[in-house]
């Protein structure tokens, strides 16, 4: 699925060993995007064991070298994330630099 510059890959397994999945991710960059539904309404991700499970899953991709960045629905139909994985990739390589 390509977005501006950036070819992203629908539900992508990161850890071998789990069968975890990030809803879009840059391969190349090791950054994933995660959609977080029912923010409002109290959904899977706002309750306490799929609270816990996201921070099990999200830890486990930093472990891996994954920058994971986290979008409401809304936020991602509105390109936020353009925005920050640009400047997410621009500050690695002025780091490495």
């Amino acid at each position: 699925m390509k977005i501006g510059n950036y070819n992203f890959i629908p539900e992508y397994q990161f850890n071998p060993n789990r069968k975890w999945r990030f809803d879009y991710a840059l391969i190349d960059y090791m950054v994933a995007i995660e959609i977080e539904g029912g923010v409002w309404t109290n959904g899977r991700h706002t309750r306490g064991k799929g609270f816990i499970n996201d921070m099990e899953k999200y830890n486990s991709a930093n472990i891996l070298g994954w920058h994971v960045l986290r979008y409401t629905p809304e936020q991602f139909e509105n390109y936020i994330f353009i925005k920050d994985i640009t400047e997410l990739i621009k500050n690695r390589n002025e780091n490495m630099s």
